[in-house]
């Protein structure tokens, strides 16, 4: 009997103790390159009606825990009409719901693009604004490049140059 006992304590026990590993691994962020980010980027995306390549060396993934992702990218817009073009960069795709700089943003895939004012916009897959965030402008990057992601807390920063939002799991 007391085998037992001591047997339930230690397997009760090491649950209890491995409970905030779980939990910090779920809130972790990681920012994907090489193969990671291959693996997860579309060669593509549809936005108003029309199709157009991915520029992977200006894409950007990270994940959230284990399974959720943001998803971003540029893309080759010369098929689009001028006024597209000044309002759309690329895609924002999450599968799950986040924040970017507090403003919620649900599951699904997005058009995004960075105005001149300081302003991310996000849009739906017909063209219709779905958000309007003010960015921060990060004058300490040393080298920004077109699109990256970093690692922000419990986060990631989203930049276009060195304009950045915050982006957050929900």
């Amino acid at each position: 009997m007391n085998l037992k006992r001591g047997l339930f304590k230690s397997l009760l026990l090491s649950v209890v103790c491995c409970l905030p590993a779980l939990v910090v691994a779920q809130n972790s962020v990681t920012i994907l390159a090489g193969a990671e980010l291959n693996q997860v980027v579309p060669p593509g995306f549809y936005f108003q009606g029309l199709s157009a390549p991915t520029q992977m060396r200006n894409s950007a993934a990270a994940r959230f825990g284990s399974k959720r992702f943001v998803i971003t990218g540029l893309v080759d817009t010369s098929g689009y009409a001028a006024d597209v073009r000044a309002k759309y960069e690329g895609f924002f795709i999450t599968d799950s719901a986040i924040s970017i700089n507090g403003n919620d943003l649900g599951t699904g895939a997005y058009g995004f693009g960075f105005s001149n004012e300081g302003k991310m916009q996000i849009m739906d897959l017909a063209g219709n604004q779905i958000l309007s965030i003010s960015t921060t402008k990060d004058n300490d990057l040393k080298r920004p490049r077109p699109l990256m992601m970093t690692k922000a807390g419990d986060g990631i920063r989203f930049y276009s140059g060195k304009d950045y939002v915050t982006v957050m799991a929900k």
